[in-house]
């Protein structure tokens, strides 16, 4: 009875068998998602020789660093970390602060037609960006600030960014769970809808600002196909890695000794792409999954 009860628990779900089972579904599910950023990592080290001898796989023989010397001259490191950081910093922050407005007005108000009105931003969502493409277009050039950081600065600002409708949906159903006592106490004490926006709600949706921060920032870093058509293709770092290629033969013009362009410099350049995003989540991590967690706040 005591083995059995080691084994398999009160209920199963505390028993020693249970915990492995649970153990190695982690383990094989962060193998599978691992896997890509791991083979990165070791063959951006690999000179020539281990990329075509089979008998290396994860360990190179040399440590070739030129690899990431040459991405980085390619990459025009740091200039362009700190360009493609302050692009994708300004389009967050105004995607998100317009984001946590349209949510609490859709959650804390009435007004005519509310709910069509949320249906065409839910519809947002769900049109893909090509079918706005050329209607975009016209309407910034008539603007005049096609192939310029407005052209997506500005849609953010007015809650129309890349998945704005996922950030307003996360702050409607945020604001829907604070009680509505606390809104109508702070009308009675003669507080402004503004200022009950500012007092009580906003302080409330951190968690909510941190998720929808963390959110739109990764999603702005890796967009491409947006980016490119409206500001540019050397805006981020994304978009100079898709012309990797081109920017190396002409730093490095073919048949010059030692300027072939091999798998592992490639790989260097994919690394040093998503470094920003793994330091971020890396730092940012820990107040992400507490955000999720103080999310679950339930009311009226």
């Amino acid at each position: 009875m005591k083995l059995r009860k080691k084994l398999f628990g009160m209920q199963f779900t505390d028993g020693l068998i249970y915990k492995i089972i649970v153990l190695v579904l982690l383990i094989s599910f962060s193998y599978i998602y691992l896997y890509p950023m791991l083979f990165m990592l070791t063959n951006s080290f690999m000179n020539v020789d281990d990329l075509i001898n089979p008998g290396v796989n994860w360990v190179p023989t040399v440590l070739e660093l030129e690899n990431y010397n040459r991405a980085i001259q390619v990459l025009e490191l740091p200039a362009s970390i700190f360009d493609s950081t302050g692009y994708v910093l300004q389009v967050s922050i105004s995607a998100t602060i317009s984001s946590a407005l349209i949510g609490y007005g859709f959650a804390k108000f009435n007004f005519p037609l509310k709910k069509i009105l949320f249906a065409f931003m839910l519809a947002t969502f769900i049109l893909p960006s090509q079918v706005t493409m050329v209607a975009n277009m016209l309407i910034f050039r008539n603007l005049g600030i096609m192939s310029s950081e407005s052209s997506m600065v500005l849609p953010a600002i007015f809650g129309q960014g890349v998945n704005a409708a996922i950030y307003i949906l996360i702050f409607y159903q945020f604001f829907k769970t604070i009680p509505g006592v606390l809104m109508e106490s702070a009308e009675i004490d003669g507080a402004s809808p503004i200022k009950v926006f500012y007092k009580i709600a906003l302080p409330l949706a951190i968690p909510s600002f941190l998720i929808v921060f963390l959110f739109s920032f990764v999603w702005y870093w890796n967009e491409t196909f947006i980016t490119g058509l409206y500001v540019g293709d050397q805006v981020t770092l994304p978009l100079k890695l898709q012309a990797f290629r081109a920017s190396y033969e002409s730093l490095f013009p073919p048949g010059s000794f030692g300027s072939e362009l091999n798998e592992a410099i490639m790989l260097a350049g994919n690394m040093i792409t998503i470094l920003p995003l793994l330091l971020l989540y890396f730092f940012a991590q820990r107040f992400f999954t507490e955000s999720i967690d103080r999310t679950g706040i339930t009311g009226e």
